[in-house]
């Protein structure tokens, strides 16, 4: 501060910062930019994934407590159904297992119904599984090719930094600064894209193996139970109890002397 008053003081005007982020990509034309307009795409994309998926993941986390509780209570598969979201994947199993059950009675081959029914359910996993699976090979991408493409705007901008030094005739600071700021700029901004898509990539497929590990064991429930005509269910968990209102205590009888009534 005490510079900048002697420099007004003087008549002189305070020197410019000319190697600012936005002078680099100035300076490094539509290749640069085209290069931060790719990555920006790929942390916005990474981050839109992350986020839908997360939703998208805990609302089948959260519909499984009224499985637990609910809908093995329930008489029978149907009426279990009817207790559940008409667009959870838990309703979709259920579903697919009744109309397995109906489509075998009308087969005139000799294909055992648990064959039949356990492929159906299996192919009901598949595409739950399948649905929840969208998006992160988009955040592998990102993860294995953000830093590249990082790499790529710094090479660039290295070689403009030896084409300045050639033309200036030597490697004064003013001619390579402005090049070498934007190839360091390049790599940063690759990598704080890769990081989080491999973190959100890694931390979504655990996700998605608790929720097949739950799809899996539902289904055999469910293969249990049509084959048994509802005798074989899992455990239900007990639903948790009303806390009851404290009750009052009891009234004092009166007491009375002996041959004294009491008073009234």
């Amino acid at each position: 501060m005490i510079i900048n008053i002697l420099a007004a003081a003087g008549g002189e005007a305070a020197p410019q910062n000319k190697f600012g982020f936005v002078e680099a990509l100035n300076q490094g034309g539509i290749i640069a930019y085209s290069i931060f307009a790719i990555l920006v795409i790929m942390s916005v994309g990474s981050f839109y994934i992350l986020i839908t998926k997360w939703l998208e993941q805990q609302k089948i986390l959260n519909q499984y407590k009224a499985i637990r509780t609910n809908f093995w209570r329930a008489p029978s598969l149907k009426e279990g159904a009817a207790k559940l979201d008409k667009n959870s994947a838990w309703r979709q199993i259920v579903d697919d297992g009744l109309a397995a059950e109906d489509q075998h009675g009308k087969m005139t081959d000799s294909l055992e119904a648990h064959d039949w029914l356990h492929g159906s359910l299996a192919r009901s996993e598949a595409a739950v599984n399948s649905k929840l699976a969208g998006g992160l090979p988009f955040l592998a991408t990102v993860g294995a090719t953000a830093p590249f493409v990082g790499l790529l705007g710094t090479v660039i901008g290295i070689y403009r930094a030896l084409i300045a030094i050639g033309l200036a005739g030597s490697a004064s600071i003013d001619k390579v600064a402005g090049p070498v700021g934007e190839a360091l700029i390049m790599t940063a901004i690759g990598l704080l894209v890769a990081v989080p898509a491999v973190l959100a990539y890694n931390w979504l497929q655990a996700r998605n193996k608790r929720i097949a590990e739950l799809l899996s064991g539902f289904s055999t429930d469910i293969l249990a139970n049509i084959n048994s005509k509802g005798a074989v269910k899992p455990a239900v968990q007990a639903a948790p109890a009303a806390k009851a209102a404290p009750k009052a205590p009891a009234a004092k009888p009166a007491t009375t002397t002996a041959g004294v009534s009491p008073k009234k």
